[in-house]
Parts: structure tokens; sequence; C-alpha cells
């Protein structure tokens, strides 16, 4: 263990990592190891991500975990960096420096490093498990992924005991998913007690789910878990909607709202990865969205961009800074807002005229970018147009996409949201028509309503 004095240096180099670490990075041909962007410009590769952890900038560390979520275990699929990177982490886990607390954007609540490191590997294990048929993504073999389950177990199996309860939850419910190894199968029964008695009563309702879903598959009874969960969202949901009546009487309202902020805190990852449901059937349109080659900007004029997934758009990814931003784009901003929080100024959106590109901050770092549905850039999804196209062609291409129960939601102005993929189109007046104004996403800024400034609705 790397002693709590130890120097580190301010770019958080990979050898400011503990030696386990160090030697496990250094002993990896990360060259021939690709993520889901490896090359793309502005992408960080995987050691610099690892390297990034232990950053000592607290803003370098969340970026850094968000890295690995969006680079590495993109749309719940494994990638070939992705187990090395895993074995990686594993050895940071009991460095002094994970113990330091903040927000990592994936769960709601603040955690050390070290409890968010572990739902991580959690995730790494719920995929590891899955079988394709079961909705994981089919780019990749999780053959390396699951070899190396053992040995991240190893790696795993003291912290749950840790007198920290969110470091104790995070490492039961990777546990819990890494025992899906038939190598690991026979120390079942040492966990299942801890699984029962800690984490299926978890205020984590993803905890709960894991607890119920590892013991059904383990053989043990869980009708009470399954009833004392179903007595709980049924509680929930009454006083929720107790709460919102305004025709309830005043005493029953009170105590409805009383006993809502009583419940502990739900910190839940938004999109729990679990057995998947099966994939809709419906075919994809024949014809994908045809964009609008007039108005402004032709279609020859606009540049052409690729959007990845909660990863970024073209030469943009999340996590950037504004000065980041500027010099990927090769442009000032024109505009740019704020608010004030704690007395500082916080930036809220920038936009570059030049490149028709509206980029919008939290915190300093780049959470969503919108393209204007005039002269933004052409932005294409698996070939298919999305800025400047009319807006019903793009929601019937998003709803012959959309495969998960619920993931396609819409604004309350009625924009379809799609938590899939990270995209919200929003429609932009040209004259007498309507064009599509494409916003790229990270999760946290799903519900537009809450998310977006007054200046972006006025773009309709």
């Amino acid at each position: 263990m790397i002693d709590e004095t130890s120097p580190v240096l301010p770019d958080a180099p990979a050898t400011s990592l503990p030696p386990g670490a160090q030697a496990e990075l250094a002993g990896t041909a990360w060259e021939g190891l690709p993520h889901v962007c490896t090359g793309l410009h502005g992408v960080p590769d995987t050691p610099d991500v690892l390297g990034a952890v232990l950053a000592p900038d607290p803003a370098r560390r969340v970026r850094a975990v968000g890295d690995l979520y969006r680079l590495l275990l993109h749309q719940a699929q494994l990638f070939p960096a992705t187990a090395p990177a895993a074995l990686v982490l594993a050895r940071l886990l009991d460095d002094p420096r994970t113990l330091a607390e903040d927000r990592w954007g994936r769960r709601a609540g603040r955690r050390p490093l070290r409890a968010e490191l572990l739902n991580w590997l959690a995730s790494f294990a719920d995929i590891a498990r899955l079988d394709l048929e079961d909705g994981v993504g089919t780019a990749q073999d999780p053959a390396a992924a699951r070899a190396a389950r053992p040995a991240l177990h190893g790696l795993i199996a003291d912290f749950c005991d840790d007198g920290d309860p969110r470091v104790r939850e995070a490492a039961l419910a990777a546990t819990a998913l890494l025992l899906a190894d038939p190598a690991l199968v026979p120390l079942t029964p040492r966990y299942a007690p801890a699984v029962r008695e800690v984490l299926a009563v978890s205020a984590d309702s993803h905890y709960r789910w894991i607890a119920r879903d590892r013991l059904a598959a383990w053989g043990e009874d869980v009708t009470g878990l399954v009833t004392a969960e179903e007595e709980r969202r049924a509680a929930l949901n009454r006083a929720g909607a107790l709460a919102e009546d305004p025709f309830a009487p005043e005493q029953a309202q009170a105590q409805a709202i009383r006993w809502l902020e009583e419940q502990p805190e739900d910190t839940a990852a938004p999109e729990p990865l679990g057995p998947r449901p099966a994939a809709r059937t419906a075919p994809l349109p024949t014809e994908p969205p045809v964009a609008v080659p007039r108005l402004v900007a032709r279609e020859e004029e606009r540049a052409e961009w690729a959007f990845t997934p909660y990863v970024g758009v073209g030469p943009l990814h999340f996590g950037m800074t504004l000065e980041e931003v500027s010099r990927a784009l090769g442009e000032a901003p024109a505009t740019s807002s704020g608010s004030r929080r704690h007395g500082d100024r916080q930036l809220g959106h920038a936009d570059f005229a030049a490149n028709g590109i509206r980029a919008l901050f939290h915190d300093g770092r780049l959470g969503c970018v919108a393209a204007d549905a005039l002269t933004g850039p052409q932005v294409r999804l698996d070939g298919a147009p999305l800025t400047g196209c009319a807006p019903s062609d793009v929601e019937e291409w998003l709803v012959h996409r959309t495969t998960r129960p619920g993931s396609l939601a819409f604004s309350v102005a009625g924009d379809p949201v799609s938590a899939d993929l990270g995209l919200a189109i929003r429609s932009q007046r040209a004259g007498n028509l309507a064009l599509t104004r494409p916003l790229f996403l990270l999760h946290d800024w799903l519900d537009l309503w809450h998310a977006l400034p007054a200046e972006e609705w006025n773009c309709s």
C-alpha cells in the first residue's frame, strides 16, 4: 500500500500509481488493445485514463472515472482493453487516495473513489456474466473478461467487510456478480448471508436487484425480498401521488411529504445493466431520415461529423473544458453565458457561430452539444443524418431503433430523448419549416427541462 504522504506529480502519470498497478500497466501491450474510440482525435488512450484515476485534481479524477464507463464499458460492451484495465483498477483499491469523496456522475450522492471503482468493477462483472443472447453487445468476445474474474475476486474480497457501508455494499455487489464464474461458485455459501443481510436491504435499488437476482440464481428463496420490494414501490407511489395531489387533505399531504423526505436517497445507477429484455423485432425503417438540402446551409456545405453515444461527437468528447472545445473547433466562442454559485461564476454554454455548435457545460466540463439546424455540421449515426432533417422522420427512426422498454422518452416540449443513445431531437424553425436540432448528451442531461438553460429553449 502506498503511504498516504507519498508525493503525487501534478499530471498524475502512471508512475504515481501503486507498484502493483504500475506493474500491471507496464506489462500490458496496450497498443493492441483498443477501447471503443481508440485513435480518435482528443480521446485519451486507456493507459492515460488509468493514470488519471488518482490525479490530484478532483475534476481530472471525475473525468477519468467517466471515461472508464464511456470508453471501456460503452453501451454494455466489452472491448479488448476492458479486462486489462479492470485488473489495473482492482490494484488501486487499497491506495489511500481512493478514500477521496466526490460525485462521480453515474450514480447519485457522494461516495469515495474506492466505492465508485468497485461500482465500475461490478458493472464489468455484470456484463461479463451475460451471454450474447442475453442482450450484451456482440462486438467483442467476453472470454478475456471472464478469465479475469478469479484474480479480480482475490483483489476485491477484503473490501466486503469494509467499515464504510458504501464501500462494503459496492464490494459485495461486485463479488456477487463475479461468483458467476464456475471457479468461484464454491465460494457462494460464504457470501450469500452477507448478500441477503446487507445488499438485499440497501437503500440503493440496484444493489437490492443484484441481491435478489443472485440469491435466486443460487437457489435461495427470495419471495420475501420480492414482496418487500413491491411493497416499498407501492408505498413510494402512494406517498408521491398524495404529496402532489392539490385536493388531498392538508394534514395527510404534509404527512406524505414528511415521510418521503425521511426516506434514504436511492443512489442507484440511472441505467442498471443486468439482464436485458428481449430486443424489439420491428425492422428499421427502409429509408433513413432525409436531410433538408436547402435553407442557409446546403448539405454539401455542412461539415460531416460522426456521433459516438456517451463518448463524443465530431472532434468533441464529453468532459472537455471550454479551452479544449475551442481548440478542437478552431474557433473562439462568439457568446457564452453562465450563472453564479457560491460566489463563483459557473459556465453555462458557449456558442461557436462558424461551426454552428452550442457547447453546454456543467462544473466547467462539456456535457451536451447542440448542432444548429440551419448551419451546424451534419452529424450521422450509422449513416443516418440527424441535423436539418424533418423531425417526424428522425422520431420514426428513433422509435424503430429502440430496443429497451422505457429508453425512449419525451420532454415536456415533446422532444424525443433516447437514453440508449444520449440523444435528444429538438425542432428549430427555419421560416415555415421545422428542422431537427440534435442534442448529444451525457446521462445527467437527459432530463432536458431541468438540465438545459433558458437560452436553449429559445432556439425552438
